[in-house]
């Protein structure tokens, strides 16, 4: 048995993924189709990709704000560029919090890259 992946946006499609949803749900996604002129499998697709962006930058905030990263890291984590993710830190009131230390790593890191 083959499977073809395709290309959407720069992301190749594999896997397939089937859940239940609530009928309010349901109702919020078929309002997107007709708005966005597309099919139900690309309006959830686009979501799925919003969420887990959001999810990442949350999560490389919280990571942050509890000092496991730099905030460097923290950029690179959620796929934002470091100004990017300044911003995010500053509008979520995260203290900004960079010793001799992060500089040091930061620096080192981005040698590597």
């Amino acid at each position: 048995m083959y499977r073809l992946r395709i290309n959407v946006n720069g992301i190749f499609m594999g896997e397939i993924v089937s859940t239940r949803i609530p009928e309010e749900i349901a109702k919020i996604l078929k309002e997107i189709e007709e708005e966005e002129q597309t099919d139900r499998a690309t309006v959830i697709r686009k979501l799925l990709v919003k969420g887990i962006k959001q999810w990442k930058i949350e999560k490389a905030l919280r990571l942050y704000r509890e000092g496991q990263v730099t905030l460097w890291r923290a950029a690179r984590l959620a796929g934002l560029t470091l100004r990017e993710m300044m911003e995010m830190a500053a509008k979520m009131g995260i203290q900004f919090q960079y010793s001799q230390k992060d500089l040091e790593e930061d620096i080192e890191a981005a040698m590597k890259e």
